[in-house]
């Protein structure tokens, strides 16, 4: 189970943009890397083109770049200070009656569900 998932609001720990909070936009599990809304902006040359509306597309447009996962840290949505991840496992049951284990994620710092 990932640490950091899609839609988690984040703190920036390392880098440039440190300090900087926001919303996961993606999560790239391979390159250990995540996109957040509003850090890591680069800009981005476009090739000028045309699109079936006959309006011009392209220019110089700034995009996130994504960061490396080790540089953010998920905020504690009770203290909205920076936390480490845990996991529990709960018990539940299935709608058939049978028992299934569930692991949960929370924030160390509060001990809130995630």
């Amino acid at each position: 189970m990932a640490r950091i998932k899609k839609g988690d609001q984040v703190i920036v720990i390392s880098g440039k943009d440190k300090g900087k909070t926001g919303r996961v936009l993606k999560v790239l599990p391979g390159a250990e890397r995540v996109i957040v809304e509003g850090v890591q902006r680069v800009t981005k040359h476009t090739k000028v083109g045309q699109s079936s509306q006959g309006a011009r597309t392209g220019g110089i447009e700034t995009v996130e770049a994504p960061i490396h996962a080790s540089n953010v840290m998920l905020v504690d949505p009770k203290t909205k200070k920076r936390t480490r991840v845990g996991f529990r496992v709960e018990e539940g049951q299935r709608p058939d009656g049978r028992k299934r284990t569930v692991r949960v994620r929370y924030a160390k710092k509060s001990g809130e569900d995630l």
